[in-house]
Parts: structure tokens; sequence; C-alpha cells
């Protein structure tokens, strides 16, 4: 066993096959493929079942995947400090994300400040990239929810209201703000379970008592605003999110909190990690700017 063989089961256990896993290393498919079976070989086991194009681990191969994360996360490690020590001119950060409202404005002010570090960014619904920082996929993740959960460090960094909208021939379409209770038995169109901005929503009815008629579930936001804007029901959104359309009006709800919130999470054992910390250092420069303004304002 050597760690290029290794090195090669990680890429095809984390990217789901063999040909994903050499895009991911730069390495032919032929190769990857070899490095895993001789790995297979010397130990007379086997660590995927294969399906056509996709794989699945096996028992045996969930268990290695386990260590080999912890593996590849210290790896990063080891290159984080060298970097340090050699002025962290170079190096990868992996930035996960639930959308690119709060994440560019990061990135941005990361890259200015250091220009050499590559930044690689994921983006997925709340609980997929919870889901990737856990698994080492990802160095920091941006996140509209958080759990308390001891594994992991959270910075809060800015709250925002959810808002209904509806499409342009809608009776409220002329109207500014609704009442929680005056969703009673709406047709409401609803990201998938997962999506931080439903849960809020979903909490706030459930406070008020209120029940909707929910008819579909999208896993796209774009999907959701397409549906919506073509009367199948009404939809919600945060207001960071919501880019104005002309067949489309928001109204605030009036009488009820719904927020969701946009957290930078790291794990706790890598929040001393030299580019982690770079970058919650970066959050927090944004963060003291912003409530500068608001103060202002």
């Amino acid at each position: 066993m050597n760690h290029t063989q290794l090195r090669s089961f990680h890429a095809v256990a984390a990217e789901g096959g063999f040909t994903a896993a050499s895009r991911v290393l730069n390495v032919g498919q032929p190769t990857i493929t070899s490095q895993v079976r001789a790995l297979e070989a010397y130990f007379n086991i086997e660590l995927f079942h294969r399906r056509g194009r996709r794989v699945e681990l096996t028992d045996a191969g969930r268990a290695l995947y386990a260590v080999t994360q912890r593996i590849m996360a210290l790896e990063g490690e080891a290159e984080d400090l060298l970097n340090a020590m050699g002025g962290f001119h170079i190096g990868n950060l992996k930035v996960g994300a639930v959308g690119p409202y709060h994440v560019t404005e990061m990135l941005a002010a990361f890259h200015d400040r250091y220009p050499g570090l590559k930044l690689s960014v994921t983006v997925g619904n709340s609980q997929n990239v919870l889901n990737r920082l856990l698994a080492f996929e990802v160095d920091v993740a941006v996140l509209a929810h958080t759990a308390d959960d001891p594994r992991l460090h959270a910075v809060p960094f800015s709250r925002h209201p959810v808002l209904v909208f509806v499409n342009r021939d809608h009776p409220w379409a002329s109207r500014r703000t609704v009442r929680i209770r005056e969703l009673q038995d709406q047709r409401v169109v609803l990201r998938e379970v997962g999506s931080t901005t439903r849960l809020a929503f979903e909490l706030a009815l459930q406070k008020a008592g209120v029940t909707v008629d929910t008819v579909m579930e999208i896993g796209s936001r774009e999907a959701v605003w397409m549906a919506v804007e073509r009367g199948v029901g009404i939809g919600v959104v945060s207001d960071i999110e919501f880019v104005p359309h002309p067949n489309l009006r928001t109204l605030r709800i009036s009488d009820a909190g719904v927020y969701t919130y946009a957290h930078v999470v790291c794990l706790a054992e890598h929040r001393d990690s030299r580019k982690v910390r770079a970058f919650l250092e970066v959050v927090d420069s944004l963060r003291t700017a912003e409530h500068g303004r608001a103060k202002r304002a």
C-alpha cells in the first residue's frame, strides 16, 4: 500500500466514480483503476461495488474512507503549515456555500488580501454543505443555519427577513405586506427539504398554527421563481436572494419575525488553521465595516 493508492481510492469515494476521480486528480482513468485494484488485491478485500459508471462503497470501503478523510485533512494542514512558514503565498482554500450572495463578497475580499491562494467554491443547500464540511471536503462553509454541534465553530455574519412573493396577476400583487394568518390554505411552492428558507418559514407557520397547501417542492431557487411566475402558487425567499423581476412582486410578513441567517462555519479542530483563520479574519473585517455603515445610515 502506498499514498498514491490511498489518494486514488479517496478521490473515487469522494467523487462517486473513476472518471470523476481522474478529472479531479488530473490522472488517466486506467491509472486510477489500477491503483484501486492493486490496493484491493494486496489486502484481498473489495472496496467498491461497481455499478456501471457509478460505484458504491462496501462496508470496508466506508471504513477506509473515514480514515482517508482525516489523512487528506492532515495533509492539507501540513501544506497550510508550510505555506504559513513560507509567507502564506500559495495554497488552496475550499469553500462551501448555500448561495453566491454573501460568499462572493467574502471571496473577493479574501482574494484581495491573499491573491496567491487558489479558491474553489461548492454550492448547495445548508444540509449538503454542512455534510461536506463534516466530511473534510471543504475548509469553511457559509451557511444559513447551524446546529449546536461541538464539532463546529460558527461566526454569525448577518440576518435577513424572509419575504413572500407572488406573480403580478395575483390578488396580493399590489400589496406591500401580508399577515401570516392570511397564508392559511394558500397554494405554496417550496424549496426542497434541507433549504433553510423553507425551514424558517415552516417554523413560523407552525408557531402561528397556520397550514398551507404545498403544491410543489423544487430543488432549485430559479425553478421556484419560474413556478410562481406561472401562477402555480406563491413562494418564499430571503430578501438578499430575491432578484427583481417584472413579473414578480414581494410582500413583507408584517406580524411574524421570519429570518434566515448567514454564518461562517469551520470545524472546531481547524479554526486555528492558518488559511481558515485568515478567512475568518476577512469575514470579521467585512462584518465590522457593515456594522459601521449601518450605524451611519
